[in-house]
């Protein structure tokens, strides 16, 4: 009886020597305890080591989607010319099916008994294995696992489409909790300063003038000129001057001062956090950050997960990606279904004419799906694809709101205007008056008459003519009957 043993270093074959220890699980493990009675159980038949870690990689593959390799073929082919046995212990039951369809002579055996007896041998694998130590096992073991992770997970530093899923939703609660905090901030100043908040809109200036200024006793003698205009400026002083807030103490502007940092630091992190989502969307998906912005690009892998499942969405669910809830009711009531979902942000759909918005999401999400394939499954990192498309669009754009003319599809096909000259040219663009009608019979005569140079024959009156205009008299109204 045979037994076959992967390990990262190659395939092994053991002959097992006492086929009694087997059969009972509980104690196979006591017959392992040493390398002196492991060597009574079984024996090394044959070995067969890899040459490199190229080839360790592809035997680990075939093994777990349950094929042979060639190396194995090789060694099973060596062993049944060696040894007379016909019955063959195997861990995995799909890469025993494949051994017995190739070698059908020899029977293939896959339990938990087998499952247990490999697990013994791998606690002395070092001493029944002769030629390799226990450090360079280990070695091989760790490069095979890194490489066989790499090879399943198909690894790119460049890629990495979680990084952008956790920046995009980060970046989306950032500017939760920073309009939390700047509103909570008008809030609270307003009772000293309320004046304050209807001259500044800018959040930014006002949080910077709370942190300068801090009490409105103090805008006459502040400057304030580093992050607001003069004339701005001025209007804060003579606001400060008969302000009708009340009075605040030292405490109390502190810890105002305090949330007032708070909010700087976090729009400080905020412009670094959105500089770093757009390196990595230039990096990920370079065509679709060209079409719809980084920002846009990154909430539509979020959305998706990844940028593989984005890919593998058409066009018309890219088009409609987060406004599943407003499509799911349009369906329900039987109304008209949405027309945009994240994609009515972009530039592309803001340029277009009213009228022609929908008409603009169509198309970018046409090109955006072919986009998000050549970034998920192209080799190279191109540009190409999306400048081509988005001059494409800018162009159509472009050509909407010029309001020219423009062909209709499929006509160029019929028509050119080098076939239009050339018939004028030959004489064969001239008017026809045939095509005027679809009454053929008086038409025809008439058009005859005229290219004849005939009168044409007039109807008499008593005739009738041939197309006669039908007019309903009028229904008499029925009198009530008064009551009497």
């Amino acid at each position: 009886m045979l037994v076959l043993f992967e390990t990262a270093a190659g395939f092994a074959v053991f002959k097992l020597l006492d086929e009694k220890k087997i059969q009972n699980v509980e104690n196979m493990a006591e017959a392992f305890l040493t390398a002196e009675s492991a060597a009574n159980v079984v024996q090394l038949s044959e070995f067969h080591k890899f040459h490199d870690s190229a080839e360790a990689l592809a035997a680990s593959v075939s093994i777990n989607e349950g094929n042979m390799c060639k190396s194995l073929k090789v060694l099973i082919k060596k062993v049944i010319k060696k040894e007379l046995h016909k019955q063959l212990l195997v861990l995995d039951a799909k890469l025993g099916n494949s051994i017995k369809n190739k070698f059908p002579e020899l029977n293939i055996v896959s339990s938990s008994h087998v499952s247990e007896l490999i697990r013994c041998i791998r606690g002395q694998m070092n001493s029944l294995i002769p030629g390799i130590s226990e450090k360079e096992s280990s070695a091989m073991m760790l490069g095979l696992g890194h490489n066989l992770a790499r090879y399943k997970l198909k690894f790119s530093p460049d890629k990495v489409d979680i990084m952008v899923v956790q920046a995009v939703k980060l970046l989306d609660d950032l500017d939760k909790e920073l309009n939390n905090y700047v509103m909570r901030a008008k809030e609270w100043y307003g009772w000293h300063f309320p004046e304050l908040a209807k001259i500044l809109t800018d959040n930014t200036s006002y949080i910077n003038t709370i942190l300068k200024m801090g009490f409105r006793e103090n805008a006459s003698t502040t400057d304030l000129s580093e992050f607001m205009s003069e004339e701005l400026s001025d209007r804060v002083k003579e606001a400060a001057e008969v302000s009708m807030g009340s009075e605040i103490s030292d405490m109390d502007i502190c810890y105002m001062r305090y949330l007032c940092t708070e909010i700087m630091e976090l729009t400080a992190y905020r412009s670094h956090l959105h500089e770093y989502l757009t390196h990595r969307m230039v990096s990920l998906a370079p065509n679709v950050s060209i079409l719809l912005g980084e920002l846009i690009g990154a909430r539509l892998i979020s959305h998706s997960g990844s940028l593989l499942n984005l890919a593998k969405n058409p066009a018309s669910t890219i088009q409609l990606i987060g406004a599943e809830k407003a499509l799911f009711r349009a369906l329900k009531t039987k109304k008209q279904t949405p027309k945009y979902g994240l994609i009515y942000h972009a530039e592309l759909i803001t340029k277009a004419p009213t009228k022609c918005k929908g008409k603009m999401a169509r198309m970018l999400a046409a090109k955006v799906a072919l986009a998000t394939r050549v970034d998920a499954m192209g080799e190279e990192t191109n540009y190409d694809l999306g400048i081509n498309h988005r001059v494409a669009l800018l162009s159509k754009i472009n050509l909407w709101n010029s309001g020219k003319s423009h062909k209709i599809s499929g006509q160029s096909k019929h028509f050119t205007p080098q076939s239009y000259i050339s018939d004028n040219r030959a004489g064969q663009g001239h008017y026809s008056a045939r095509q005027d009608s679809t009454i053929t019979g008086i038409k025809k005569d008439e058009d005859q008459d005229l290219e004849n140079n005939t009168p044409s024959k007039k109807i008499k009156k008593d005739e009738k003519p041939l197309i006669t205009e039908m007019v309903e008299s009028p229904e008499k109204k029925k009198k009530k009957k008064k009551k009497n």
